[in-house]
């Protein structure tokens, strides 16, 4: 994926992770959309920079979805590059019958959305020179989280379908997955603060580097996530799960 000189979608771009990519792709000298649901936040991610541009989209809306694809490429037709950074997070007692509410959400926001979003722009993206799609996951798609179970299927469904995506999207559209470790974000309420989260400003930092590596990474993995992703691999899976109930 080029650094610099591309039109890049961000959703999720109100807060968190989005935010801080967006606002650094954007001072690498690419034009910037930020996306997501809270005009306000969106603006605030913007700020007084020039070549960046706020859309409001609502990801669990797949009639919306489409239309805002219509307005995103009629408004910005030099698009190439997809980030589905969008997604939600919430804790779950699957120990007896519950309102499965919390899972709908999940699996509609962070599963169904980009697979949506994807669809949208795919026939655009594979008009466009240095097209690119990244997929922001987690580490949990990897070894999951006891009290976040949808999420983490959700995650790792997500981890599937990307490997899936490229290998189809082979020579027409990059598509890379983005592996955050725990981030001090809001994405879970005190997260921002939580002693042993990887802050967010050094995590995008890194992220940016290994973005910077020449060709880019199919994967980009944080040192701090390297715990999980290769827990498997290395033998280390139920040491890893140990570990995850700790949080």
């Amino acid at each position: 994926m080029k650094t610099t000189g591309n039109t890049i979608l961000v959703t999720g771009g109100g807060s968190g992770i989005g935010r801080a990519l967006a606002q650094r792709w954007h001072a690498l000298g690419n034009r910037v959309i930020v996306a997501g649901r809270r005009r306000a936040a969106l603006e605030e991610t913007i700020g007084a920079r020039d070549n960046m541009a706020a859309l409001e989209l609502d990801m669990d809306d797949p009639a919306a979805i489409r239309a805002f694809a219509g307005r995103l490429l009629a408004e910005h037709p030099d698009l190439n590059v997809l980030v589905n950074n969008a997604g939600i997070m919430r804790d779950e007692d699957v120990t007896t019958a519950r309102d499965l509410g919390d899972a709908d959400a999940t699996i509609t926001t962070n599963l169904l959305g980009p697979i949506r979003l994807i669809d949208a722009l795919v026939d655009h993206l594979r008009g466009r020179p240095d097209a690119a799609i990244v997929n922001t996951t987690s580490g949990l798609a990897f070894v999951p989280l006891k009290r976040a179970p949808t999420y983490s299927a959700t995650k790792a469904a997500l981890h599937s379908y990307t490997v899936a995506l490229r290998r189809q999207l082979a020579g027409q559209v990059e598509v890379i997955e983005l592996v955050p470790p725990a981030v001090q974000t809001e994405l879970t309420p005190g997260q921002s603060t939580r002693e042993g989260y990887l802050p967010l400003e050094a995590f995008a930092d890194e992220v940016i580097a290994l973005f910077g590596i020449v060709p880019t990474p199919p994967e980009i993995c944080v040192k701090a996530v390297q715990f999980l992703r290769a827990a498997e691999a290395e033998g280390r899976f139920d040491q890893a799960l140990a570990a995850l109930d700790t949080l």
